[in-house]
């Protein structure tokens, strides 16, 4: 991207293959990447894997009906122990990633070696204890991708294709982008055909379906998904015109994080007294918001000012 370019918005669009009865997300990220990776500083490494695991986080939310927070969490024990990204229903995102840096310098650049053994989490928060729901799986592949695929199948019984791809441009701003297929449980909801009565494909046809439309895929270029003078619609037409496309409806997509000074004053109102005397620091309590970086410092006598939490003794 040169100086006098237009950044990428950042956005996620749905789309469905009529042909096959396919349907796909097409994630691009942007300003509200790079914003996110600057303010941690992060190593090349460590930035394309937080990159590439916001952009599947916006793919997945965007997969599903939900009113809150999705998050796509993944922990190991890796050079790279700790990576969040999570998006709330109206396209506000975050993320961070924590990592030992030590370790980092002796490992290689694939996702299994940085992440190590551990698993992967898909949390829908909507509010309450009872409107939570989580899946989580084994981190299985040699990168973000094989480690998304490995749980749809195994988890959710949905095949899917994933590319996905985070780099800094020539003048360093960070970029990301990702497209995902994902091919139904035989019977729901394919188009009618002339082939079969009830509209289901046989499962040779079913089988040719997927087998093309995963080829078309690895057509997509890296220079492509990032290019701002390529709209996303004539993107998915270069690829998917023969299949029937149809694009749904595109949600805009923000670095905002979700902290603020009263949420951090409710968390420190649920601990005790005497445990609060152990994190104070020349008299404050600094909390450090491992998003955005913000930092928040209370005194003893901003300590004083807040309600206790339920269940703790003043």
């Amino acid at each position: 991207m040169d100086k006098n370019s237009t950044p990428p918005p950042d956005y996620v669009q749905g789309f469905y293959l009529r042909r096959s009865g396919i349907r796909g997300r097409l994630v691009r990220l942007g300003p509200a990447l790079d914003a996110i990776i600057r303010r941690h500083h992060y190593p090349e490494t460590v930035a394309s894997l937080l990159g590439e695991t916001l952009a599947l986080a916006a793919a997945l939310a965007a997969s599903i009906k939900y009113d809150g927070v999705f998050t796509l969490q993944t922990k190991g024990d890796g050079p790279v122990d700790i990576l969040v990204a999570d998006m709330a229903s109206d396209g506000a995102m975050r993320g961070y990633a924590q990592f030992n840096a030590e370790r980092l310098q002796h490992a290689g650049v694939k996702s299994a070696l940085l992440l190590g053994k551990g698993h992967l989490a898909f949390t829908v928060d909507s509010g309450t204890q009872a409107e939570r729901t989580q899946g989580i799986v084994e981190l299985i592949g040699r990168t973000m991708a094989e480690v998304v695929k490995t749980y749809f199948r195994q988890s959710e019984q949905i095949d899917s294709e994933v590319y996905v791809q985070a780099a800094p441009d020539t003048e360093g701003h960070w970029q990301a982008g990702a497209v995902i297929l994902q091919r139904m449980p035989e019977g729901g909801g394919y188009a009618a055909n002339n082939n079969t009565p009830g509209g289901a494909p046989a499962n040779e046809e079913r089988a040719e379906d997927w087998s093309r439309a995963g080829i078309l895929l690895s057509t997509l270029s890296t220079k492509e998904l990032f290019d701002p003078a390529l709209p996303g619609e004539i993107l998915l037409h270069r690829l998917f015109h023969e299949e029937d496309l149809e694009t749904g409806t595109r949600l805009e997509l923000r670095d905002q994080c979700r902290c603020s000074r009263s949420r951090v004053a409710m968390v420190l109102s649920t601990i005790p007294p005497t445990e609060m005397k152990d994190l104070m620091i020349g008299g404050k309590v600094q909390v450090k918001c491992e998003f955005c970086s913000t930092a928040y410092e209370f005194d003893a006598e901003q300590l004083k000012q807040l309600e206790p939490g339920p269940g703790v003794r003043s």
